[in-house]
């Protein structure tokens, strides 16, 4: 066995002369940032390198991740540091980063991200032997894993809780897990399931070693190394060193420690080639020397048994010191050296109390009632107290796991209704505001219909003002004609008569020179004189004629103001530039200013309180300037909803391509101008 230790040297010198010379490669080439991180990631997982170096690594790759937004890689890189901090067995940090992943998950509502966190908190809490706590994760997950259909993970969280069952001495619990497990991926061969088929098999063999069903736990321990082979890909919980150590087990159990000693060389052998895990490399050490011990061979012993309890030492792997100081013990008891013995049972017995590990506890006590026989009876005491808790904590836990699932499940249902209720809200407001969206487009369509109404009505209306126009014009132009038939007559009947009987006494007085002659001329001058005054009357007829005909939209405003003055006492001034050329416009520029008029003219007297009113109409440019200007209480322009009113008289300025303005402040009246072109 001197070539184990000496295996076991070398295997330190390789460990220190990588890690120095990767130390050395590091410091060029690597810098904190993002481009390193892939860098950092694997450094931290070179099992080469030592605990505190990779642990530096996992460091700086976590200052780089941590910097990053909160979005899907983040989160994968967050879960590699956690597996990282896992792996050298730096809980605090492990814990902390998974953690913050869930959290991060839960804000981008994440649910695989979720679903892998929880799993990874279970498997925290079991290396912590918070068994309660790893059972409420892992049953988080599996049924997380199952509303997401991923069947590779939801087998892998059910062969972590068939652990923790096994962990906590639910045999049969466990191997019902188990093949729970199996029976999801039982049709898979790709690697995951092989990965997922190993730990099955594994777990199964372990199980029914604790049952004390030895064939069948060999039987699946082989089945387990056959699936090794078929897996290209091993990482630190797939490896025929685990196989070999858990086959060694079996047969310590059976007490054939000679196939044991072989399978714990076999795995010795594998962990060299490993190169992994010291930790499995500690348990193949201890339970070798302690094959070697009962087969009462003495090479190697008891350095076999230091060797184990040194890496175990040094990489603080506390809760596996306790068997191993029970295993010296016992080798030092079979040397007659009751002191070192006594010493290496008490060591293990308070390591186990302070580790809170009964079954540790149970072999502390049991080993010391051999070694100390004279207080045999106190330690019997205690190992019988401890022997009952234990079996009431099993069967107690076992209950604890049940009223977890069913709280879990019952929160999950309470969660379901609540989402029910919540659907519900959301139908019933959902309803709600398509009633009344519908109800809104009923009152808008009604609004329009009621604006197009009056649209038409405003429309109709300007017709009958536009036909009473040209009634009124029609009504003119024949008085027109029947007055120019009524002049013609004058001139023809009366006017030229006369004025051909005096040109003819004229003439019959030219030969006549006495005084009756030159008095007769005199009355015939002034008989001329009569005549030139019915031409000018006839004359000063036709003018007024004209001007009526042209003016008849200044005689329809007129009319409106005369009405305006007789019904309100307003005072109303109004002006119209007589060099404005009515005729150049359009009946519709006529018919919208008369009514802007006359809304204006309503508005004023409704709301403004005034006590005078200023119209004006004049000609500016190509332009008719409207211009009403009252005294009134004046609105706020930019706050007050326009009215129907005045959005008719923009609508209106717009129809003839003008402009409108309203200039109005509270107290100090109100001016509307319009500007349309003419001509």
């Amino acid at each position: 066995m001197k070539t184990i230790a000496a295996k076991f040297i070398l295997l330190v010198l390789l460990f220190v002369f990588f890690g120095c010379t990767q130390k050395k490669i590091d410091r060029k080439s690597i810098q904190t940032s993002n481009d390193s991180l892939p860098v950092y990631f694997s450094l931290a997982n070179d099992f080469n390198l030592s605990r505190q170096k990779r642990l530096d690594y996992i460091n700086k790759a976590n200052e780089i991740v941590a910097n990053q937004e909160n979005d899907s890689l983040n989160r994968v890189n967050f879960f590699k540091i956690a597996n990282r901090y896992y792996n050298v067995g730096d809980w605090k940090e492990y814990s902390k980063t998974v953690n913050l992943v869930l959290t991060n998950s839960e804000s981008q509502a994440d649910t695989v991200s979720m679903a892998k966190a929880y799993s990874y908190l279970g498997d925290y809490y079991l290396q912590k032997t918070v068994s309660d706590s790893a059972f409420l994760y892992y049953y988080k997950a599996e049924k997380m894993y199952a509303t997401l259909n991923d069947n590779y993970q939801l087998a892998r969280t059910i062969i972590n809780k068939s652990e923790l069952l096994f962990r906590v001495g639910d045999f049969i619990g466990s191997e019902k897990e188990v093949f729970k497990g199996l029976r999801i991926i039982e049709d898979d061969e790709n690697e995951a399931a092989n990965e997922i088929n190993y730990d099955a098999h594994n777990m199964l063999g372990m199980v029914y070693n604790s049952m004390g069903e030895y064939q069948d736990a060999i039987a699946y321990h082989n089945k387990a190394l056959e699936i090794l082979d078929k897996m290209k890909i091993i990482g630190i919980s797939q490896t025929k060193a685990i196989s070999y150590l858990n086959l060694g087990l079996v047969y310590v159990k059976l007490k054939n420690y000679k196939v044991a000693s072989g399978y714990f060389l076999k795995g010795i052998e594998q962990q060299e080639i490993d190169n992994q895990d010291f930790k499995i490399y500690a348990l193949l050490l201890d339970n070798l020397g302690y094959s070697k011990f009962k087969l009462g061979k003495q090479d190697d012993l008891p350095d076999l048994l230091y060797q184990s309890l040194k890496i175990r030492d040094s990489l603080k792997l506390y809760s596996e010191i306790p068997v191993n100081k029970i295993h010296l013990s016992e080798y030092y008891y079979s040397k007659n050296d009751n002191t070192k013995s006594l010493q290496f049972a008490t060591e293990a017995l308070v390591l186990a109390r302070k580790m809170n590990m009964p079954r540790e506890i149970l072999s502390a006590l049991k080993q010391i009632t051999v070694v100390d026989p004279k207080n045999a009876a106190n330690y019997t005491k205690e190992y019988i107290r401890i022997n009952e808790e234990l079996q009431q904590y099993e069967r107690k836990i076992g209950e604890k796991f049940s009223r977890i699932q069913y709280e879990t499940d019952q929160i999950k249902g309470e969660n379901t209704d609540l989402e029910s209720k919540n659907r519900k809200l959301v139908y019933f407001f959902s309803g709600l505001t398509i009633l009344g969206l519908f109800f809104y487009i009923i009152k808008s369509q009604k609004a329009k219909n009621r604006e197009l109404l009056y649209k038409q009505q405003q429309q109709k209306a300007n017709e009958d003002i536009y036909n009473l126009m040209i009634s009124q014009q029609n009504t003119i132009e024949a008085n027109r004609v029947q007055e120019k038939k009524r002049v013609a007559q004058e001139l023809h009947d009366g006017v030229l008569g006369r004025m051909f009987g005096v040109r003819m006494n004229l003439e019959g007085l030219n030969r006549f020179n006495d005084d009756l002659a030159v008095t007769q001329r005199h009355d015939y001058l002034a008989e001329l004189k009569n005549i030139e005054q019915d031409i000018r009357e006839i004359s000063h007829d036709l003018n007024r004629e004209k001007s009526e005909l042209i003016n008849n939209f200044v005689a329809i405003v007129d009319n409106l103001f005369e009405e305006q003055r007789k019904t309100f006492q307003v005072k109303l001034l109004s002006s119209i530039d007589s060099s404005i050329k009515w005729d150049l416009a359009v009946n519709s520029v006529k018919i919208n200013l008369y009514r802007i008029i006359q809304e204006s003219l309503q508005n004023i007297n409704k709301y403004a309180n005034a006590t005078t009113i200023k119209v004006e109409l004049k000609k500016q440019e190509k332009n008719i300037i409207l211009t009403i200007i009252d005294d009134g209480v004046g609105f706020n322009v930019n706050l007050k909803k326009k009215g129907i009113g005045l959005q008719n008289m923009i609508s209106r300025a717009k129809e003839c391509q003008g402009e409108f303005n309203v200039q109005s402040e509270k107290g100090k009246g109100t001016t509307i101008t319009v500007s349309i072109p003419i001509g």
